[in-house]
């Protein structure tokens, strides 16, 4: 892939996820598991009050906001989406938290901070669009104190071909570039973090699919009777690529795992 065509990726996917159709289909939590899973992320991550918490590709601060609320830890989320920065920046306002909870315009490939800033690191659903994951895996470890954990999940898919999921959608569905779990524990140990703990979670995506193949025949019915316009948006497209994501979950071939792992003294 150029690098012309991984940017496009990257900003087709951040300008996706901070759309209202986003919202529409997914939710507040733009990924499976929701809440859930992103708490036991912060307990794969040790968090406490003291810790200081990168939130990578943070979206519109579902998951910064509950870590805070749930940890109460510091919380500083990255993302691509200008408009998504924006919105959480606001939030954090109103929830009277900006103190504690901020968000800025960042890639998770050339994070703007210092090194040993963070004393953990999460990444949930996104690793796997990232172009140049090793790259991101070597940002992460940069930015960790000596010590400090990554809490990562990610659409995992075997090593074999699924044309059926092939093209945009696949991106935007964070399928097009998802690999192995072990694939993704080994990018990290190459930045020189140690693996710590691999849990498999693929229910929560078969929960997710189904959730949002219910959102599409709403919304198809909608369109149908001329209640909304959808523009941009081939509704019976999105539901056959559903239909085939849910398959390949079924039959093992796509799946939901989390990754703990920790930066070495």
């Amino acid at each position: 892939m150029s690098n012309a065509t991984e940017q496009s990726v990257k900003q087709c996917c951040a300008v996706f996820y901070g759309s209202g159709l986003a919202r529409q289909l997914l939710g507040d939590s733009f990924h499976p598991g929701g809440t859930h899973l992103t708490d036991r992320l912060g307990q794969l991550t040790q968090l406490t009050r003291d810790s200081r918490v990168l939130d990578v590709a943070a979206g519109r601060g579902t998951s910064a906001f509950r870590l805070a609320q749930t940890f109460g830890c510091e919380v500083v989320g990255v993302d691509l989406s200008e408009d998504n920065v924006k919105l959480a920046s606001e939030d954090a306002s109103t929830r009277g938290v900006a103190n504690r909870v901020s968000f800025r315009l960042a890639d998770a490939e050339k994070l703007p901070f210092e090194t040993h800033t963070f004393d953990a690191i999460l990444c949930e659903c996104a690793f796997c669009t990232f172009p140049a994951k090793q790259a991101a895996a070597g940002e992460f470890f940069r930015v960790l104190k000596p010590g400090g954990r990554v809490g990562l999940s990610d659409l995992t898919k075997t090593a074999g071909p699924l044309p059926e999921l092939d093209g945009l959608l696949s991106w935007i569905a964070c399928i097009g570039d998802a690999q192995p779990v072990e694939s993704y524990a080994e990018t990290l140990r190459r930045a020189g973090l140690t693996i710590e703990s691999i849990e498999s979670h693929g229910y929560a995506l078969i929960e997710m699919v189904r959730r949002i193949q219910g959102k599409l025949l709403g919304a198809e019915i909608a369109v149908s009777l001329k209640k909304v316009d959808i523009p941009g948006v081939n509704i019976p497209d999105a539901k056959r690529f559903a239909q085939a994501a849910l398959s390949a979950v079924k039959n093992g071939k796509l799946g939901y795992a989390l990754i703990g792992g920790v930066k070495p003294h």
